[in-house]
């Protein structure tokens, strides 16, 4: 199941998630990290939930992770998604990250060849107007 994206809309950075969206136009997956209690969170924020520093860096995520769930959408919410259907949205977590989650999709893959804590590999996919967005591969076991 390759999610084809065209017809829907691009990215609009926030000034909060801007950091996120500039790491992944040069192909970084990158995550916050509080630079007082250590703490990873996504989506970004300003401030950190656990010690409200407002102080953070970005740190590269690893190129694997695990499905930790998922879903097949069969009906579209929208009439650009219909030319995309059945297509998977995922919720990707890295370990390595304090278990930071993201939500994303896993390319070529069909709705059977999905299951929770199958291992994923990063993949990049262009969204037609030059923004690169996470998207995923299984990993062979």
């Amino acid at each position: 199941m390759g999610t084809s994206l065209a017809g829907f809309p691009s990215v609009t950075p926030t000034r909060d998630d801007r950091g996120f969206w500039e790491f992944c136009s040069q192909r970084r997956l990158c995550f916050q990290k509080c630079d007082r209690c250590a703490a990873f969170r996504h989506p970004p924020t300003p401030i950190c939930s656990h010690c409200w520093s407002s102080q953070s860096s970005w740190i590269e995520a690893p190129a694997v992770g695990r499905l930790f769930t998922y879903t097949v959408v069969h009906h579209p919410a929208h009439k650009v998604a219909a030319a995309a259907l059945p297509y998977n949205v995922v919720l990707v977590e890295f370990v390595e990250c304090g278990s930071v989650r993201l939500v994303s999709n896993v390319i070529d893959a069909g709705p059977g060849d999905l299951a929770a804590d199958a291992p994923v590999m990063l993949a990049w996919q262009e969204d037609g107007a030059g923004q690169w967005l996470p998207r995923f591969r299984l990993t062979p076991v």
